[in-house]
């Protein structure tokens, strides 16, 4: 069984930490199901479904820590698995940096789970993809999709008493299609907790008219253009796009450390600066009934955006940026002791402010200008400024007097999101992409350096 019940995850920590022997020891049991479904030209290709259910052991004699791991959850196997933890833990080096293990927390109530998700079968994905690709066909365009579906939970405790569960649930969902003569393509993604709010045909028609309409595309000067970013292309790769690149560097030590786009000279920081347009504030909230996430992170940076196991620290409704001003930066436990600071773990979504309008109304508005679909392969130029380039792709088109009057060639352009939202026209209504929500962006002054011959 993928998916235990908070007592059933509890019983199997409980044994397992009554076999410890050493100063602290703590326990993470995850599991999983997922399913998916790919097809491209048309046609699928893979689908599948999985799970997983398995548990690491960390022992710590004083400052030395070895863990093990284990899927068998008979009691001799969880036995010899601590022992082998224990044992490791002797052998290891001393960390200079670890820090004991918390006690017990209190936590909000976030709920990122949905029955729906969890009841998602074979059958939904062959008819969610039908959805997809029947409109398609019926136009003789080609797609290519991949849909994906998880229901999964974290438990974790420790002999300091801490015990914390989560279970959630999420679908994304992507969509690229062609034209015939594949000169033009169009994209869209969703991501969502509860399926019930996923239409892939709805989705799959926008991609389809970006695909139309991206024929016969013209060429245009490289330069530095007002752009209309739609969210896809601020946030549709939670590892590569520049607005998870600079929430990722809200980060205390890579900052007082000169390694970011925080840092001061002589180890100071830009907490408290102004560093953005009035109209950015950024905060995270677990609780959000639209993107709803743990309850609990931390580790070696067990938010969204960090990566790493838990260490059990609460998320909290924390503001990073109000009004242009950053309020916060993220601390690891480790840090915080140093600096004699809270420890603030990083965020587990985050939620930028925008305004009321559409998309529709930004393109009525704009007297000339470019509207980007998304970016794709964004690498990092200069990691102190948060300069970075990439690609447009799957559908860029030219403004003008508030119309869309035709695609334009594909570019590279070299930005940094500190310029960018200092450049600001206006916000719209924000959309859930990557676990967030974030709005479209109308930006003056965006740097395309060339252009690109690829669709």
């Amino acid at each position: 069984m993928s998916i235990l019940t908070k007592d059933e995850a509890k019983k199997i920590i409980d044994k397992a930490l009554s076999y410890a022997k050493a100063d602290e020891t703590s326990v993470n049991l995850s599991g999983g199901r997922t399913g998916n479904i790919r097809y491209a030209r048309n046609a699928v290709s893979t689908s599948g479904e999985g799970t997983n259910l398995s548990m690491s052991i960390t022992a710590v004699f004083g400052k030395r820590a070895g863990t093990a791991t284990l899927n068998e959850f008979d009691d001799a196997s969880i036995e010899k698995t601590v022992r082998r933890a224990e044992e490791v833990a002797r052998l290891a080096p001393e960390n200079p940096e670890y820090v004991p293990m918390l006690g017990p927390q209190t936590y909000l109530p976030a709920d990122p789970y949905s029955e729906n998700t969890a009841k998602i079968d074979p059958d939904f994905r062959a008819k969610a993809t039908f959805n997809s690709l029947d409109p398609c066909r019926k136009k003789n365009l080609t797609a290519a999709g991949y849909m994906e579906d998880s229901t999964r939970f974290t438990a974790i405790g420790n002999t300091k008493g801490l015990t914390a569960y989560n279970r959630e649930t999420s679908v994304e969902f992507s969509i690229t299609v062609r034209t015939a003569d594949g000169t033009g393509s169009g994209y869209a993604t969703r991501d969502v907790t509860d399926v019930s709010k996923l239409s892939t045909k709805d989705a799959t028609e926008i991609a389809m008219q970006k695909a139309m309409a991206s024929t016969n595309a013209r060429a245009l000067e490289p330069g530095k253009y007002t752009v209309i970013l739609e969210p896809a292309a601020l946030l549709s790769n939670v590892d590569a796009s520049l607005m998870a690149a600079m929430m990722n560097g809200l980060d205390a030590r890579n900052a007082e450390e000169g390694r970011s786009f925080m840092s001061k000279k002589g180890g100071t920081t830009r907490l408290g600066d102004k560093l953005f347009d009035e109209r950015v504030t950024i905060y995270s909230d677990p609780t959000n009934l639209e993107v709803p996430a743990a309850a609990f992170g931390g580790g070696g940076g067990g938010g969204r955006f960090g990566g790493g196991g838990s260490d059990g620290r609460p998320q909290e409704k924390i503001t990073w940026i109000e009004k242009g001003v950053v309020k916060n930066l993220s601390y690891s436990r480790y840090w915080a002791e140093k600096k004699g600071v809270k420890a603030v773990p990083p965020p587990a979504n985050f939620i930028m402010e925008g305004g009321t309008q559409s998309l529709a109304d930004m393109i009525k508005s704009t007297e000339k200008g470019i509207l980007v679909t998304r970016f794709w392969y964004i690498r990092t130029v200069d990691p102190q400024t948060l300069l970075y380039t990439g690609l447009t792709r799957d559908g860029t088109f030219y403004i003008e007097n508030g119309q869309i009057k035709f695609p334009v060639k594909n570019f590279r352009f070299n930005e940094s999101p500190v310029i960018m939202l200092n450049n600001l026209e206006a916000l719209g209504k924000p959309v859930r992409m990557g676990g967030n929500l974030i709005p479209p962006m109308k930006i003056r002054d965006f740097t395309f350096t060339s252009l690109s011959d690829a669709v």
